[in-house]
């Protein structure tokens, strides 16, 4: 047991992580408001139409794909503290699983129990699998769901065992060194979606139901927008962009919570519910990203953990952790 032992962070991931979490957000705003899908039988209002094309089930892959990418990342990092880290991080999805209960109550979409349960179901013993026999699991899982059952929240195992593989195969620990990689993947990712949105945007409302389109469509825009960002981030805009994103990303749990308290306490003032005005909850999902950008960059500044990061961490070690940043020392000159 070595208890010194920290894993480096990889502020990649944290920025990635929070810009899907900006993804997340545009989509919860009209589930947990009901605003107006279709302006006549069978016809979507257009901006939903649009919006659905360039967000829905597009940002939710890519969450969940990090997810199963940071539980092994944990997995690993518990490893070197503790002789069971297995029940270290049992007792993380747990927790993780009864803060998606009281969740649910509020935004019955809400991914923390599902990712609870896959996690402690399937994603725990999977861990202790040869790493192609994850692949597999998670290629077959995740399209097979895409093609036969149309996505949805059937798409967790698949992309947790995917995060879980990315990890084992060091993806994640080399990604610095991938640049070439990243770029041949997006190339061949973005006229996919291209070609899958569109397949999507041109199938009418009625069937969308009955088709695999949305599934295929969003999985590939994940895809593009995932290595597309990994190629921006290595500019120097991209540097700039990281600097709001990450934090954000650091602080996943405790925004993707308090956005849906933010939505609804927004929502009745802003007349949302049952509502085509999505130039509106454009403007919401804005004011939100940049509050909670500029929060989690300022809490970060003087704490480690955001509060409900902090919390899980408590209960995951089942004891105080410490949550205040240490003073840097001053120069002497």
């Amino acid at each position: 047991m070595h208890q010194n032992a920290v894993r480096p962070r990889i502020h990649e991931l944290d920025a990635v992580r929070g810009f899907a979490l900006c993804g997340i957000l545009v989509v919860n705003i009209w589930q947990l408001t009901d605003m107006a899908t279709v302006k006549a039988p069978g016809e979507m209002v257009p901006l939903r139409h649009l919006l659905s094309v360039l967000f829905e089930g597009r940002f939710f892959p890519i969450f969940s794909f990090l997810f199963g990418l940071s539980f092994a990342l944990f997995l690993d990092s518990a490893a070197l503290r503790t002789d069971r880290p297995r029940v270290v991080l049992a007792r993380r999805l747990v927790a993780l699983g009864l803060l998606g209960l009281v969740h649910h109550e509020f935004q019955p979409g809400e991914a923390l129990l599902p990712y609870a349960v896959v996690g402690l179901v399937i994603l725990l013993p999977a861990a202790s699998l040869p790493r192609w026999a994850i692949l597999i699991a998670g290629l077959v899982g995740t399209i097979g769901v895409a093609v036969w059952l149309g996505g949805g929240f059937g798409l967790i195992p698949g992309l947790f065992l995917l995060g879980l593989a990315t990890a084992r195969f060091g993806i994640a620990d080399t990604i610095d060194e991938r640049g070439w990689q990243l770029a041949v993947v997006f190339a061949l990712a973005l006229p996919a979606a291209v070609v899958a949105g569109r397949w999507q945007y041109r199938t009418p409302y009625l069937d969308l139901l009955a088709t695999c389109a949305p599934a295929v469509a969003g999985l590939l825009g994940a895809l593009a927008y995932l290595t597309g960002l990994l190629l921006v981030l290595r500019t120097e805009t991209g540097a700039v962009l990281a600097e709001a994103l990450a934090p954000m990303g650091r602080m996943a749990l405790t925004n993707y919570v308090s956005a849906t308290a933010l939505i609804l306490l927004a929502a009745p003032h802003l007349g949302l519910s049952g509502s085509a005005n999505y130039g509106l909850l454009l403007g919401l999902a804005a004011a939100i990203i940049v509050v909670q950008a500029f929060v989690s960059w300022g809490w970060l500044k003087v704490f480690r953990y955001g509060p409900l990061e902090w919390v899980w961490r408590c209960v995951t070690w089942w004891e105080l952790v410490p949550v205040r940043r240490e003073p840097e020392p001053s120069r002497r000159w």
